[in-house]
Parts: C-alpha cells; structure tokens; sequence
C-alpha cells in the first residue's frame, strides 16, 4: 500500500471530541432514580471489554496500554513526555489516537469497520511504554498491530475467508462463509439464537458456540435448547460434523454485569422494570436468549420511564454474518415525550406508503416514542435513534419501542465545515440541518423500521397470511409465490446484507413521508397544507438535500480493493442518492468544472421534490419492502446489490478521491461517570473537559 493510500488509514487530527451534555437532567431525578441510572451504567460500562474483544484481538491491550500510561503519569501528559524523550507533536499524536480509541472502543471505526493508525512513528508509543512496567506489558502484547498495515485486507473487518478480521469466529482463520451458514440454519432448526455467541472452529473440525454467560458450564436447569452440549449435525454441507456449546464467554464480565443489574432491579421504580432486570440478570447468568426475549417483553411494557436503558447483545452490523451481537447498554434520562402526536398520527401515516394492507401489520402497535438524554451509552458507537427489540415475533405481535437521543443529535463540533454543498443553498442547510434530521430520525424510527409485514408460515401448514389466496404482488401483478417459513427470520434469511437492507428501506419510508405536510406540521413546521416555499418547504428541501449529501460521503466507506461497503447506514445513503440521480426530469445533479472533481457540488431541485423526487423514492421502497416481506432474498438481493454498486472508475475512484479529501472527522463522545456514596446511598455526576485528555481520564475513572 502506497504512502497515499495509507492517508485515509491515518487518525483523525485533530479528533472531533465533545461531550454529552447531562447535569441538568441527571440532577433532576430523585436520589432512587440517580441510584437506578447509576446502576444500569455500571452494568453498561463492565461489558467494555467484551467490546473491545468483538473488534480486534489487539484491541483490549491497547485499551489497557493507554490507562496504563494515564496512571503512570498522574494526568500530567507533559511530564510523561518529557520522560519518555517524545516531543509536542508525538504526545498529540499519542492523545489524538487514543481519544478516537476509546470513542469507538476499538481501533477500527464503529462507522465504517476500518483500521486507524497513528499519525506518528512507533518509536513515540514504544518510548511512551518504556516510562512504565505495566504500560510496556500491555504495549508489548498488542504485538504491533497498533501500526501494522502490512496486508490491506485486514485493514477492513469482514469474513476471514475474504482476508479480513473479525473476532466474532476466534482462532478460526480457515473457517469458510459456507460453514458459518450451516451452524446457522442448525442454530435455527434447533432453536438456538446467536447474538450472545462466538464461533470457533478447532484444529480437529469441532464447531465450538461460544455463549456469553457468567456461568462457566451447562446451567442446572439446562440452557436453551436443553441440557447436552454436544450435538452431532444431522444433514448438509456439515453432516458428520460435532458441534459443541461451551457456556463461560467473557465470564468475569458477564458476572459483572448480572450483579450491578441486580442492583439496578432493587431501585426500580415499578414492578415492570423489577421483572426486566431480574430477567436481565437471569440471562446474563445464564447465557439464556430466551430470559432476554423476555426481558424486552418487560421493556416495551415500561412506556415513559425518566430513566430509560437496554443493554445486552443487540446490533449485529458488526458481524460479517449479520446475526450475532455487539454489546451495547444505555441509561438515558426522559427529557420529553415529544413524539406522541407523532405516534398517534402513525395509523394515518403507513397507509400512505406504496404498499396495499396485505404487506402491513394487521394492527399498528403503538410504541413509546421518548426523546432521551444519554447519561451512559457504552458500545462502539452512539446512535441518533433506535428502534428495537429487533426480534421480529416480539416486533410483529408485541410491539417495540423507539427512542431519539436528544444530546446527541444536538452535540457540534467547532468550526465543523460542510462540503458539497452550494454557497446559495449553504444559509439554509446551517439553519435547518438540525430539524431536518430530527424529522429524519423520528420518521426513520417509528414508521420505517416500525412498518411492514413479514409473510410467514408461523408453524407447519399455519400462515399469518391467506395461504389459498395469497397476497398481490405490487411488482408482478401476480400471487406471491414466496414468504418466511416456520423457524427463519428476517436477519437469517438475508444474512449479511440485512443491516443494510433496512436501514435503506427504513430511510426510504422517511424520505417519502416527509413529503406530507400533515407530518412536517407534527415536527412543528407549517400548518399541514402544500407549501414548499414556507418552512416546512425549506425543512422538507433540506431533508432532500441532507440525504443526497449524506450518500456522496458515504462513499468513503466504501473499500476500492475488497469493492465491498463498511458500514450499513452509508451502502443504503449511497443507494439513496443514486436512486435521486436515476430519477429524470434533472431532479439531481452532481455539478463540476474541473476534471478532479475538486468544485464538486450537489444540485436538487426544489421544485420537483413532490413529483419527480417521491416518484424516485416510492419505486425504489417499493421493491424493498416486498422483497422483504415476502423473503424473496434472491430478488432483493440482487436488486439492492445493483443499486448499492459503486464500479472503480467514477465513483469509486474520481467521486471517492474528492470526498477523501474533504472528510470531516466523526465525533466522539466524552461521556459523565457516576460515583456512589455507599454511606448515604446519594449519587454524584462528573463531567470531563471535550479534549483527548479529558476522554482517558473519563475511561480511567470508570475502572473497568
């Protein structure tokens, strides 16, 4: 890899490190409540280090490397240079790495999946190491890999057999995609879900299922699928073949986490939220899936608590296969319940999208819809919004819940600069970014990821649909002719692609119901009637143009060598904005001059954002939403595929090159601590200095 190509590989410099704003909203719960948040963020937190080992295998030593060296130096980083021999530009570039290293819990970035080096020589983090025993212990078993970037592909996380790294199948280098599908579909036959799993393939052929439990073997009662815990595959690509479950991944950890959930249920506020955590634990004990289930069955229950959290093995973007799960855990504190219009107006709103009742829930089931706060997020990254429990019975007959977390769609950078955009539109864009994509997350979260029908043979010979008459296809004219059959789910069926997929489709749902005014006037903009030349218009434009934007930088995430996507949000932006080129009647545009693309300039069309432009977004939701519902993989994949595609000339190359070179830093979050008092029982919050320093002092005071 040239000096070129490495630059894109480089730490942000300087990062983009601010804090979540809280006191005013911790400080005013009552002492049970702070008690309650406490807990849930100490439980949150003791997984870190299971997100560290879900990143790399180097990742948990340099997090240990850098406390280390905190420690040893009491704080004082210049002190600590001077010792080491490292002058003002090797500690920046020290303090700049380890601030983008801990705000994403790893050294690959939670958006995106690729590696960060150091803007540095090894020779400043090898003399740092040498000031003290423990930090060159920590620093020596890293094994180089902070600065390795020898073989490309392992700078991307991905499927081993593709060359790039994942920790989700350990020690297992060999292990095919093949193989990863087959003890999926057993999992599946067998009933045995995988977000708290690993997989590793021994050097005898023996599949292990590393389940995260505290319990480090088979619990007395037995575990989900019973008290064995070797099974010997029946049929396909893997007969013959053993799989073994081993109970006791990430124990300490998980030990951890079930107490202080305990200690979380003590100060509940209800009974609900008693029986969530106590199911909470029980699974963290366990390593039962089944206690989670149920625990978000409590959690949707719990509408409109001040304090809000979920926590466990939730996302699975992260996972090459797309089904098993990242740790995650939040305690967020209610600030207002802001989107209940928005909730109410829902069962008028689905029916406007371009699908007959036959693709959409019997009942729309009304979740809570809380703007949050975040006190503790702890995970590789900070979301806008989310919209779970992601299991799809839960989902279809339960209901779920949504949440948008208010501080950090409100966080800003300094002196955050905006490409592409045009000097005429830029007023605009500054003044109604922010209520654009408020408009964006709502709609995206409730009517997007809360929409649909999935078409499912329930149990052998039993539909949710009329089976003798099935449902129209919009696409064909025709009966469908597929659907989900007893066992599958949305995220086994579509695998890998499914991340994606439906942040796509979830977007697309947003982008055309923000074209009714009625919903607009919900966000506070406009009295509901057509009017694109008031505010709601100028919101509405700026949604428009937020997104196009959004997909022409997403590009960066896109790998030129593997030709294959980072991250989920930015192949469906990206697929977005081509769908808005791919619209006619110069509904948008990409505008230059000069041949390196330097003047490169989004241009939309405000005037056709009614017709053209929802035209464009309606044909390609769509085609999403039925693939989706009828589990035609083979056509959805195929279609998103195209429209995600990205060829090495164009845009992969000229449009990439431009975005490089204007890419602003991602943020990264200084987040609070909470200190219990155990004489009193009183709960304290400090807050940290939004610069490199104070983001290690606030991991280091955490102590986990």
């Amino acid at each position: 890899m040239n000096a070129q190509e490495l630059t894109q590989y480089l730490a942000d410099a300087p990062p983009s490190v601010v804090r979540l704003e809280i006191e005013k909203h911790f400080n005013a719960l009552s002492d049970k409540q702070k008690r309650y948040a406490h807990f849930i963020s100490q439980a949150s937190f003791a997984g870190n280090r299971i997100v560290l080992r879900q990143v790399s295998p180097e990742s948990e030593s340099i997090y240990d490397f850098i406390l280390a060296l905190y420690k040893s130096a009491g704080g004082d980083w210049k002190a600590l240079a001077e010792k080491a021999g490292v002058d003002e530009q090797g500690l920046s570039a020290f303090l700049q790495y380890a601030a983008q290293f801990l705000g994403n819990s790893g050294n690959y970035k939670s958006f995106g999946d690729s590696k960060f080096l150091p803007r540095c020589d090894e020779s400043v983090f090898s003399s740092l190491a040498a000031t003290s025993p423990e930090a060159e212990k920590h620093y020596k078993a890293t094994n180089g890999a902070i600065f390795s970037a020898d073989k490309p592909s392992l700078l991307h996380l991905g499927f081993p057999d593709d060359g790039h790294l994942t920790t989700y199948y350990p020690d297992s280098p060999d292990i095919a995609k093949e193989e990863i599908g087959a003890i999926s579909k057993w999992m599946e036959d067998k009933g045995l879900l995988p977000e708290n799993t690993r997989l590793r393939k021994t050097q005898g052929g023996v599949f292990e299922l590393l389940i995260a439990s505290a319990q480090t073997g088979i619990p007395s009662n037995g575990g989900d699928i019973g008290k064995e815990s070797e099974y010997v595959i029946s049929d396909g690509l893997l007969k013959g073949k053993t799989v073994k479950l081993v109970y006791g991944d990430h124990a300490k950890e998980m030990d951890a986490i079930a107490r202080y959930i305990k200690k979380a249920a003590e100060n509940a506020e209800n009974e609900t939220q008693e029986k969530m955590h106590l199911a909470y634990a029980e699974s963290f004990d366990s390593g039962s899936l089944l206690a989670f289930k149920d625990s978000q069955r409590h959690w949707i229950r719990d509408q409109g608590p001040m304090v809000e959290c979920n926590i466990g093995f939730i996302e699975t973007y992260r996972d090459p296969a797309g089904v098993r799960g990242e740790w995650e855990g939040f305690a967020a504190v209610e600030r207002t319940r802001a989107f209940g219009e928005l909730v109410r107006s829902a069962p008028e709103l689905i029916p406007l999208l371009p699908w007959s009742k036959d693709f959409e829930k019997d009942k729309f089931l009304s979740p809570d819809f809380t703007s949050l706060e975040v006190l503790t997020f702890c995970g590789s990254g900070i979301p806008a919004g989310i919209n779970i429990p992601n299991y799809d019975d839960i989902r279809q007959q339960e209901g779920f819940k949504n949440v948008s977390l208010g501080n950090v769609l409100s966080a800003k950078a300094p002196d955050e600069k905006i490409p592409f955009i045009s000097e005429s539109d830029l007023p605009l864009y500054r003044k109604y970014r922010d209520a654009a994509f408020e408009v964006q997350v709502g709609l995206h979260e409730l009517t997007g990821h809360g929409c649909g029908k999935l078409l499912q043979e329930t149990s052998p010979g039993v539909f949710n649909f009329d089976a003798a008459n099935p449902p129209i296809s919009p696409l064909t004219g025709k009966p469908i002719t597929t659907w989900y059959k007893p066992g599958q789910t949305w995220g086994s069926v579509f695998g890998g692609l499914a991340g994606a997929y439906e942040e796509c489709r979830a977007e697309l749902v947003a982008m055309h119901l923000s074209c009714e005014f009625s919903a607009l006037k919900i966000f506070g903009f406009g009295d509901g009637s057509v009017d694109m030349d008031g505010e709601a218009g100028d919101v509405l434009y700026t949604s428009y143009l937020s997104m196009a934007r959004a997909g022409l930088t997403s590009i960066e995430f896109w790998d030129p060598k593997s030709q294959k996507w980072g991250q989920p949000h930015c192949q469906a932006r990206f697929a977005i904005l081509k769908s808005f080129l791919e619209a006619g009647d110069d509904f948008c545009r990409l505008e230059y001059k000069n041949d390196d693309l330097s003047d490169l300039t989004i241009r939309l069309d405000r005037s056709k954002i009614l017709t053209s432009g929802r035209k464009a977004v309606a044909s390609f939701l769509q085609k999403l939403h039925i693939y989706k519902s009828t589990a035609d993989v083979e056509a959805g994949t195929k279609f998103f595929t195209e429209m995600s595609g990205v060829g090495l000339e164009y845009w992969g190359t000229k449009v990439r090159d431009v975005v490089l070179k204007n890419k602003q830093p991602r943020k990264v979050f200084v987040q609070a601590n909470t200190f219990l008092d155990e004489a009193t029982g009183q709960v304290t919050l400090k807050q940290y200095e939004p610069t490199p320093e104070g983001m290690i002092q606030s991991w280091a005071e955490r102590d986990v």
